[in-house]
């Protein structure tokens, strides 16, 4: 099982019976291929799609459905199309009940930065900065560290941010590491073949252990 499938399979759990839940670009988006068979949830895409479906094939494909990284993907039974100024209606109104996003860094206060390396070009923010202010649940979909080992949870972020205060739950490959207000961040899972202390290495930030610390659950 490779870091995105462990990851993807974690993120999975967070969801319940009837959310409407937004997937990130990337990562975030395998996350639907993990969804308990007992839950059902609506997807959403922030182009203007509520009840997203599994990714079309080349029978299904159209290019007049397609999400918010322009991908041709299938709807599910009572899908709804809507316009852009109606999509953000429901972002930003609160009715979304978990986004799952992927970052650059997280850092101990909740603060996000995931839409733009300094000095690289980018189209913009997107959608992220609506979805992790209107969002009632934020969650991070990533790799513990980058891909030169770097941490990419620190104690402050030192890109540009997204948003400040707003995550939630952090999911990597080798934890689920909880944001709590007025205590920082708090350990709930570890990956099995790491003891904390390694994990305190990998991590550019302090953080409790909760009482109840468990392995991370990838059933």
């Amino acid at each position: 099982m490779n870091n995105r499938e462990i990851i993807a399979r974690r993120v999975a759990k967070e969801f319940n019976d009837g959310d409407i839940v937004n997937l990130g670009i990337g990562m975030p988006t395998l996350a639907a291929n993990y969804v308990p068979e007992n839950i059902h949830i609506m997807l959403e895409a922030e182009n203007g799609i509520l009840g997203v479906g599994p990714a079309a094939t080349e029978e299904t494909a159209s290019s007049d459905c397609i999400d918010a990284g322009s991908n041709r993907v299938t709807t599910v039974q009572g899908a709804c199309f809507i316009d852009s100024a109606a999509s953000f209606g429901l972002i930003r109104g609160g009715h979304v009940d978990a986004t799952v996003l992927g970052a650059l860094e997280v850092d101990e206060k909740g603060n996000l930065a995931n839409w733009m390396i300094p000095g690289k070009k980018v189209t913009g923010m997107g959608g992220a900065m609506d979805l992790v202010c209107g969002a009632k649940k934020v969650i991070i979909a990533m790799e513990h560290v980058n891909k030169n080992g770097s941490p990419k949870i620190v104690k402050a972020c030192t890109m540009p941010l997204t948003a400040k205060g707003e995550v939630d739950l952090i999911i990597t490959n080798l934890a689920v590491i909880r944001v709590v207000p007025d205590v920082g961040l708090v350990l709930e899972e570890i990956f099995p073949d790491y003891t904390v202390d390694e994990l305190r290495g990998l991590t550019g930030a302090d953080f409790t252990v909760s009482p109840d610390l468990k392995p991370l659950d990838i059933s």
